[in-house]
Formats: structure tokens, C-alpha cells, sequence
């Protein structure tokens, strides 16, 4: 019986429409979205439906949008009748982690919910606050990224904020810092793209929201979750709900370290990935961490029926 691992994509895989073929066929998916509207106290389901975009590109809007999505597919898989033993082990990108965790019962829906939304507010006000931009380097390598930082940000706030894959890591920071990088590229051997973003996640220009997430953390009740959740800071499974409110804490801050998460889970016996969520972001970047090991993609409803086939088959 071969290693499943569940993963949850997380911010920058929204579109316009995501969730709304799960909430027409499951009664459990269509739950999620009415009861996420009364927990936020405003119309998430019609942000994820219909959007506008410009809304549901807005952080605060979207960090939530995108976890009450993967929680409703996930929902309604297990109302098709996948189990969650069927997985060995789950992760999630940044945001994804929440989904994770929420999934594998280390927190409640509406506590999640309310944790991620605040989040996403305090993201947003602390992009307001100290605005900054993101680069994705393409072709680059982790050591290269790393100098780049260091020569292009003179004195100001630049680092690493997502090593994705195999040549594409996005770096983080002043704007004026971003924009020397993306001149600098080619001295490192790579291609610099600015991204569209709100804010520089994942760098040291978050701390205010990082600070304020601690003490939200410090009240929302964490269990163990049910399988292993790896940490995005430190690519290693969390080990106590303490632990848990602290690696959340320091990820808006720190790099997000996916591709060596998934390669250790690879080297750890994992045989299959199944992504669930809007998008396909994770699935890409698979191909790219390893395309010997397979990842199902369910992110419309088209998609059930085969995934669960795949999944049943490999775990039974």
C-alpha cells in the first residue's frame, strides 16, 4: 500500500467561480459556504462565485475565500465517501497550511475560519502600512537567490520568501530593493519577475502582522492534527499544538520552504500527491519537483470520480 499525501494550495490560486460546482452537487460543500458567510458576517460565497476579481484579489477577501474553497471540496469528497485514513501525511503552501490543519482536525472550522481571515487583514494592513513588492526568479537556485538578497537590497529589507521549485523562488521586500533584484538578475544566472501582489509576504515587512497573528494564535484552541501536517518554516511535521500557534506565526515572516517539504516526503515513501482546492498551482509545481510522483488534481467536480478511483486504489 503506497503513501498518500492530501495538499491545499494557498494564496494566488483564486478565480472567479471556485467551490460553486462542489456547493451545486454536495449538501456538505453547499454547508460550508452558508456557514462561512455567518461566521464572517458578509458574503464569502458570492466573492468566490462571482467575484468581482479585483475583490477577490484582495487579501483580506482572498486568504479566506480560498480556505472555505478547499475545505468545501474537501467536505464534499468525504461525503462521496473518500476517508481521510487514506492519507499518510498532509501539507499545505502558506495559507494551505491552515486548510491543512483544519482538515486533519487540529482546529475547528470556525476558529480556522476566524484565524484565517484575520490573518489575511492583518497581511493587508501591514502591506498598507510598509508597502513592498515580491520577484519571482526564474532559473535561479537557493544559494543564488540568497546573494542576490544580499547585494540588491543595501541596507533594506530583501530575502527569500518561497522556494517553490526547482527554478522558481520568489524573493520579498522594499519595493526600491525588488526593483535593484530584478536589474541584478542576470548577474545570478536567472530571470526576475515582479509579481502583482498587495504587499511583501513572507519577509521581515510582515512583523507587525506576525506580532498581532501571535496573539490571536494564543487564543484559538489547536489539537494535534490527526496525520502529520509538515511546517512550511521548517519543512518538518509540526510536533504540539504549541509548536503549531508558533511555526504560524513565524511563517509570515519566514520562507516558505515547499519544494524540500515535498521532496522529503518523497524520500519518506510518499507515492502519490492529491491536491485539493482551487487551481492547479501545486500540481505545476510538482512536475517540476518530481515528475515520477503522480499528483490528482481536484479543484472542479469533474474531477471526483477519477480521483477517488486513484486514491482507493493506491491505498487499498
Amino acid at each position: 500500500m503506497g503513501k498518500i499525501a492530501v495538499i491545499f494550495p494557498g494564496q494566488g490560486a483564486q478565480s472567479v467561480g471556485m467551490g460553486r460546482d462542489f456547493a451545486e452537487v454536495s449538501r456538505r460543500a453547499a454547508e460550508v459556504f452558508a456557514r462561512a458567510n455567518d461566521i464572517l458576517g458578509f458574503d464569502i460565497r458570492q466573492y468566490c462565485f462571482e467575484g468581482p476579481p479585483e475583490q477577490l484579489e484582495r487579501t483580506d477577501i482572498q486568504q479566506p475565500a480560498i480556505f472555505v474553497t478547499g475545505i468545501a471540496i474537501w467536505e464534499a469528497l468525504l461525503e462521496k465517501g473518500l476517508s481521510p485514513e487514506c492519507f499518510s501525511v498532509s501539507a499545505g503552501l502558506s495559507l494551505g497550511e491552515y486548510t491543512a490543519l483544519c482538515a486533519a482536525g487540529s482546529m475547528e472550522f470556525d476558529a480556522a475560519l476566524r484565524l484565517v481571515h484575520r490573518r489575511g487583514q492583518l497581511m493587508q494592513q501591514a502591506a498598507l502600512a510598509s508597502p513592498g513588492s515580491m520577484v519571482s526568479l526564474i532559473g535561479g537556485d537557493k544559494e543564488g537567490a540568497v546573494k542576490l538578497c544580499e547585494k540588491a537590497s543595501q541596507g533594506e529589507v530583501l530575502s527569500p520568501a518561497n522556494f517553490n521549485c526547482p527554478g522558481q523562488i520568489v524573493i520579498s521586500g522594499v519595493k526600491s530593493a525588488c526593483q535593484r533584484a530584478v536589474e541584478m538578475a542576470g548577474e545570478f544566472d536567472c530571470r526576475a519577475i515582479p509579481l502583482k501582489v498587495s504587499g511583501a509576504f513572507h519577509s521581515a515587512l510582515m512583523q507587525s502582522a506576525a506580532d498581532q497573528l501571535g496573539e490571536v494564535l494564543r487564543d484559538t484552541t489547536v489539537h494535534m492534527p490527526r496525520v502529520p501536517i509538515i511546517a512550511n518554516v521548517t519543512a518538518e511535521p509540526h510536533t504540539d499544538p504549541d509548536g503549531i500557534r508558533k511555526l504560524l506565526q513565524d511563517q509570515v515572516v519566514r520562507s516558505v520552504r515547499w519544494q524540500e517539504s515535498m521532496e522529503r516526503l518523497i524520500e519518506q515513501g510518499v507515492e502519490m500527491f492529491f491536491e485539493i482546492g482551487p487551481g492547479r498551482v501545486l500540481t505545476g509545481l510538482m512536475r517540476k519537483i518530481n515528475r515520477k510522483v503522480p499528483t490528482v488534481n481536484v479543484s472542479t467536480v469533474d474531477h471526483i470520480e477519477a480521483a477517488l478511483g486513484k486514491v482507493l486504489a493506491e491505498s487499498g
